[in-house]
This record gives C-alpha cells, sequence and structure tokens, in this order.
C-alpha cells in the first residue's frame, strides 16, 4: 500500500480538522481509513470504476472518498477526497511520486 505525497498531506490535514472539531474525532477519521485500506487489500477491486484503472471507494462513517489505483506494485492511494470537492480535482496526480506508507499528523 503506498500513498502519492498529494494524498498524504490531505489524510492528515483532514486529521487535523476532525481533531479541531472534536478531541479524539480524527483518530476517529484515521481508523475509518485504516479500516477502508484494510479491506482494498483484501478486495482491490471492490471501489467503483472511474477513468481507466482509477478506483473509488466511499468512507461510510465520514464525507470523504478514497481515489486509488491498483498496478504491479499494489494498491496506490491518489486523493483523500472530501466528497464536496470536485470529484476529478485528483487526475493530475497520476504520475505524481508515492510515499511510503506511514501517516502523520501535521499541526492545525
Amino acid at each position: 500500500m503506498r500513498y502519492g505525497v498529494a494524498a498524504e498531506h490531505e489524510l492528515a490535514r483532514a486529521v487535523a480538522t476532525y481533531d479541531q472539531e472534536r478531541a479524539g474525532l480524527g483518530d476517529e477519521f484515521l481508523n475509518e481509513v485504516q479500516r477502508a485500506v484494510s479491506f482494498l487489500i483484501d478486495h482491490p477491486q471492490l471501489g467503483r470504476s472511474v477513468r481507466k484503472n482509477r478506483r473509488v471507494l466511499v468512507l461510510k462513517k465520514f464525507p470523504y472518498r478514497l481515489v486509488y489505483d491498483i498496478d504491479i506494485n499494489g494498491i496506490r492511494i491518489i486523493a483523500v477526497a472530501h466528497q464536496s470537492r470536485r470529484s476529478d480535482y485528483w487526475w493530475n496526480r497520476v504520475e505524481e511520486p508515492t510515499a511510503t506508507y506511514k501517516i502523520t499528523r501535521i499541526a492545525a
């Protein structure tokens, strides 16, 4: 599992935003993302297909979707996108470098 650099930043910003809203809510969001990612590892074709080999999985408890692709190296998260954002803003991220699988928090 790999995260694109921009997706990793989106995830960290969302966690920080939820923490500002209510203590512990950021951790709940992060746990939901991690559950979804674990599920994708076992069922990579689960997400709805969009634009070639890109797929989207909508989170159940938060208004976010994970945009990902599948290649010979596994699953790569392209975007951690809030559902109110333009649905394809991430399209130009196709060739961006990927980060290692680590989730960090950023200061609010």
